[in-house]
């Protein structure tokens, strides 16, 4: 343990070096305007700063790979700054739209550690159930699935090093700790453009869920779940500007993405439970090959609920949670709402620290 703690200060003394020779991140300005009188673009870069420091403050801990949240968190704050830089793109510096492609890279890299962190997890839940022989029998299994994590983390870790990733760091920080421009009376605000990105992205989610029919595949379920978190992250994005029917909905969103996510991770371990038994050269003893089959077939029978659980959980979206949502939405679209006055940081509420534990 004391190696581990010695890695994560090292880590996290050099992100503050780095931090500093891009320019300390610095909190978000006061803006002059509050709430959804807010500039977007301002607010946007205030998000991001917000990111950036979360970002900062798990990196270190998913480097050491001590605890598996760690790379969860940042995993998820990759996400996020994606869907911020994606929702807010007519608004923000071209370097910064530029500065995706990278965080698309690294989330491919993030998510295949973080896929095995699961399938591990979940083979430890599996084997608490099962009798002492059978356990024994699936330890070649958890052999191997450590061994491809411990290659994942260090094609992971080469990513988070690379010239690339440490400029897209550099690119957030000058980003976030730039001087807005003064908001004149013509520029978007908050209250005007994020109702038009929230319905946008519930039409897509619904169209999603249309599509799906009874030999659907988990790509098919799998794209709803996507759907579902665009959704929440811009709403997320404006939480505290629509009060009581933002935060049901984001319950709602929250509850669909969860289960989809499961599902998702079962359809994941089962895919590789059978690449890994129709390998000649896996090693792997009859023994475990049988107990895979069972934990595979056990991965199908969840998945096989998927469909089920879509129709509870989008009944519950697009009822009287969105009905709501979207008079509250109009509200801001014509002008007609109080425009409440939080912090900046909190209109756009896209904080990893002030909201729920984020979903994966």
């Amino acid at each position: 343990m004391k190696v581990d703690t010695s890695a994560r200060e090292l880590a996290a003394e050099r992100n503050a070096a780095e931090s500093k020779s891009a320019g300390a991140v610095a909190p978000p300005p006061s803006p002059a305007a509050q709430g959804g009188c807010a500039a977007v673009g301002e607010a946007a870069l205030a998000q991001v700063h917000q990111l950036l420091g979360a970002w900062l403050e798990h990196e270190p801990g998913a480097r050491v790979g001590a605890d598996p949240e760690d790379l969860h968190q940042l995993r998820v704050t990759a996400r996020r700054l994606d869907a911020t830089l994606g929702l807010f793109k007519q608004h923000l510096p071209p370097a910064l739209i530029k500065a995706r492609k990278t965080a698309k890279a690294l989330l491919r890299s993030l998510g295949a550690t973080r896929d095995l962190d699961v399938q591990l997890a979940g083979l430890d839940a599996y084997c608490e159930e099962l009798p002492e022989e059978d356990r024994l029998a699936l330890e070649p299994l958890k052999e191997r699935l450590t061994i491809e994590r411990a290659r994942a983390r260090a094609r992971m870790i080469r990513a988070l090093d690379s010239e690339p990733t440490r400029r897209w760091i550099q690119t957030l920080t000058a980003a976030a700790e730039a001087t807005p421009a003064a908001n004149d009376a013509g520029a978007a605000t908050v209250g005007a453009v994020l109702p038009q990105r929230v319905r946008q992205r519930f039409r897509r989610l619904r169209k999603a869920v249309r599509r799906l029919r009874a030999d659907s595949s988990m790509d098919d379920y799998h794209r709803v779940r996507r759907r579902a978190k665009q959704l929440r992250y811009a709403l997320d994005s404006g939480s505290a500007l629509y009060g009581r029917p933002a935060e049901e909905m984001l319950k709602a969103l929250r509850r669909m993405q969860d289960k989809l996510g499961a599902y998702q991770d079962a359809h994941m371990a089962r895919n590789h439970l059978t690449q890994l038994a129709a390998d000649p050269t896996s090693g792997l003893p009859a023994a475990t090959l049988f107990h895979m089959g069972r934990l595979a077939e056990h991965h199908t029978r969840i998945t096989s609920e998927a469909r089920s659980t879509v129709t509870k959980s989008w009944r519950k979206v697009r009822g009287k949670r969105w009905k709501a949502l979207r008079a509250r939405l109009g509200e801001f679209e014509h002008g007609a709402a109080e425009v409440p006055d939080p912090p900046l940081a909190a209109a756009v509420n896209g904080s990893p620290e002030q909201a729920p534990r984020p979903s994966h």
